[in-house]
């Protein structure tokens, strides 16, 4: 049986892509990935998480990455569809995959009804819906390794143009980026401007 796992990175950036990774494993296999010591992404350190990236893509039967650009996250947010639009992109990368089951990781509060919105846009796989999938499944830590280590490549070719920081709100370097390139009215393609802290920005610089 073809197991797969999925799994984002970057949802709450303003800064960057959102990334959406899968693997498909035969159920035989999984025991190999246990032994590499793969768990949630967010617990491991990037070093790890580039070491056990290699690992994972020789072990998997197959896997796929996909990223969402800022312009496109934000006509989502706009519609109040962001939800829909990762369970779209979930959808892309299991049908891509074809395994007989897919865990996900749910990013919205009713996990059931995460998945059923993944079922009716795939066909001929079980979608089984859960929150902290990255840390109750190891198809799932896999998937979230191949999307974080995807998410931090593409923020480190920004960063070789941009000082962005992190991309996250909560990083010092990353307001004080949005908020210079708001202030000089820089069009930026990687900027997620229907993001709330963007926009509060974007509107104090309205009124200025």
């Amino acid at each position: 049986m073809r197991v797969c796992g999925v799994d984002e990175a970057g949802r709450g950036s303003m800064l960057g892509p959102l990334v959406i990774a899968g693997i498909t494993i035969n159920r035989s296999k999984i025991n190999l990935l246990k032994k590499q010591g793969i768990r949630d992404s967010k617990k491991l350190s990037p070093a790890t998480r580039e070491r056990l990236y290699k690992k994972i893509i020789s072990i998997v039967d197959d896997y796929y990455v996909v990223k969402i650009p800022p312009r496109v996250i934000d006509k989502s947010v706009l519609s109040h569809s962001l939800n829909h639009l990762e369970a779209k992109y979930m959808a892309k990368v299991i049908s891509k995959l074809s395994p007989s089951i897919a865990f996900v990781d749910s990013c919205d509060v009713n996990s059931k009804r995460f998945g059923k919105e993944i079922s009716k846009l795939t066909s001929n796989t079980k979608i089984r819906s859960y929150h902290h999938a990255d840390s109750k499944f190891i198809t799932v830590s896999a998937a979230s390794i191949l999307a974080k280590v995807s998410r931090d490549r593409a923020i480190t070719r920004l960063k070789k143009k941009h000082d962005i920081g992190s991309g996250y709100p909560s990083d010092p370097k990353t307001k004080v980026f949005v908020k210079k390139s708001i202030r000089r009215n820089q069009n930026l393609t990687f900027l997620r401007k229907s993001w709330k802290p963007v926009q509060i920005l974007m509107k104090k610089r309205k009124l200025s």
